[in-house]
């Protein structure tokens, strides 16, 4: 929080919250300050328990709780309380017996908990919908020139601090608490539309609601955006999950820049394609340009800079395992790098990377396999584009080979390997590999074709033999011209979706060559 003056003292607190996380300090900062303190149900019988003077608010106002709780706090004697100004409200406080409230501690019923547990019923979630909660959240707020509000636990200590230091908080503290109150009840109120617009009149839910409500927090200002013309800043979700670019933290180097943060989500989500073995993603704008798998991450980062070193010169390399301070220093010395991204690192390793200290080093923490799709979107001018994420993992049990040709076991794993870096490649994808590293990527291309010259032209600059490769498509082949390029060029097997309208043209053209062809049966175009 800012500070600065105009700080106005605390007399009177009411709370009323159901996440009791440091209340018992925040109750043992206001006693220490002597605020008198009004509270409702099961937030006063705690702080009793703690030992603490409390005024029930049904005694203060006069009107019992009713209607099982949901009527606790509206009431004029509470809201007037909240809203009544200093100087043009007094009389009529005065008046009407309404003593002034200058703090309000209060966090809303857990109606996103409720509607999370499995079999919820939607008379269940209905009760948890907060009224008198938000209602005084709002008030508050609106008279932060007077009133304090505190939504987030994580606020306690600061404002107690404050308070001892300076017998009072200041208004630019109280504005800052506003905001946020706001924000609270707005992301609360948006998830309620988004539950109750998602739930058809039978009780069955909907994929996608009628109305769509997010909130993300600025995290950090950006220099720019993808151009220096462009302004940028980087929002993130409240509650961010450990191995997301919006968990990270930064542990050195240079603030990220707009398309560092871009660079480091591909390259994250691509290395997160590999579980039980090491490997290494370096990512060029966006798209891996070179993968590997080895024993150790020091030979699995080799042979992915091996694919194409020229692209891997200022590139974003992310690892899905600990980095040590042999593969820091193997790094530093073999290129420039913008980005490093992994779950873990060695102290040695941090050390290490501190020679090149405009290197910005992230700690993403270690991920869990998600069991269901986070929801993507993508802004177009007058709407916004949502999908599940693709998080759809290839099934070996789908897979089926189409050509006359079996696949040997480890044209198999190449094939799998390869398959798994073109879900990360911008379509149109071609992947070609072998001994589980990438060997040449063409990436984003209009014709499909291109996309695989582009990829046997990566592979020849970078000194590296195509003949005996293996090949994946992120979609289907409409014609047997990119099997033909691909025979031309040596590859000896293909993953494909399968799903043309000439896939038996394009599995002939694989049989003349003697080529094996698996079809998987899904595709994956990334755009």
């Amino acid at each position: 929080m800012a500070s600065t003056q105009n700080r106005v003292s605390i007399r009177r607190a009411l709370i009323s919250v159901s996440d009791k996380t440091h209340l018992e300090s925040l109750a043992n900062g206001l006693k220490e300050l002597g605020v008198e303190i009004l509270s409702t149900g099961g937030t006063a019988e705690f702080l009793r328990k703690k030992g603490h003077e409390v005024t029930d608010v049904a005694n203060y106002t006069g009107y019992p709780e009713m209607m099982d709780g949901r009527i606790k706090t509206l009431h004029p004697k509470i809201h007037g309380a909240l809203l009544g100004r200093t100087e043009i409200d007094a009389e009529v406080m005065q008046a009407n017996g309404i003593e002034a409230i200058d703090l309000l501690v209060v966090n809303l019923y857990p109606f996103e908990n409720t509607i999370n547990k499995k079999d919820v019923t939607l008379e269940e979630a209905i009760e948890n919908i907060d009224i008198g909660g938000p209602a005084m959240v709002r008030a508050a707020s609106k008279n932060h020139d007077r009133v304090t509000v505190l939504v987030d636990p994580e606020d306690y200590k600061e404002f107690i601090d404050e308070m001892i230091t300076y017998s009072g908080i200041s208004h630019a503290n109280r504005h800052i608490l506003a905001a946020k109150a706001f924000a609270h009840t707005a992301k609360y109120d948006g998830i309620i539309a988004n539950y109750l617009s998602s739930i058809k009149d039978t009780g069955d839910r909907v994929e996608f609601p009628r109305y769509l409500t997010m909130q993300y927090k600025h995290r950090s200002h950006l220099r720019y955006g993808e151009n220096p013309h462009q302004k940028g800043a980087f929002y993130t979700e409240k509650d961010t999950q450990p191995g997301t670019v919006g968990f990270a933290h930064l542990l050195q180097g240079k603030a990220l820049s707009y398309n560092n943060i871009a660079d480091a989500d591909a390259a994250l989500e691509c290395v997160k394609e590999f579980d039980d073995v090491p490997a290494c993603v370096i990512v060029k704008h966006a798209n891996p340009c070179g993968v590997a798998l080895e024993s150790n991450l020091e030979l699995a980062y080799l042979k992915a800079f091996s694919t194409d070193p020229t692209s891997a010169f200022g590139g974003v390399i992310a690892f899905n395992g600990k980095v040590t301070k042999k593969l820091a220093e193997t790094i530093t010395e073999k290129q420039f790098v913008e980005v490093i991204i992994a779950p873990e690192y060695d102290e040695s390793a941090i050390q290490a990377l501190k020679v090149k200290k405009n290197l910005r080093v992230l700690n993403c923490g270690q991920w869990q396999t998600p069991e269901k799709p986070w929801q993507m979107f993508k802004r177009v001018n007058g709407g916004i584009l949502v999908q599940d994420a693709d998080i759809l993992r290839l099934n070996d049990e789908q897979l089926t080979v189409v050509s006359k040709k079996q696949p040997t076991e480890q044209q198999l794993a190449d094939m799998k390997f390869v398959w798994k870096v073109a879900k990360r490649v911008k379509s149109n994808a071609i992947v070609y590999g072998k001994d589980l590293m990438t060997i040449g990527v063409g990436a984003g291309q209009m014709s499909r074709v291109v996309s695989a010259k582009i990829a046997g032209i990566k592979a020849q600059d970078a000194g590296l033999k195509v003949t005996g490769s293996v090949m994946a498509s992120d979609a289907f082949f409409p014609f047997r011209d990119g099997i033909d390029a691909a025979a031309a060029s040596g590859i000896v097997a293909v993953i494909q979706p399968g799903g043309s309208i000439r896939d038996e043209e394009v599995i002939e053209a694989a049989n003349e060559h003697n080529m094996v062809m698996v079809f998987t049966g899904i595709r994956h175009f990334n755009h």
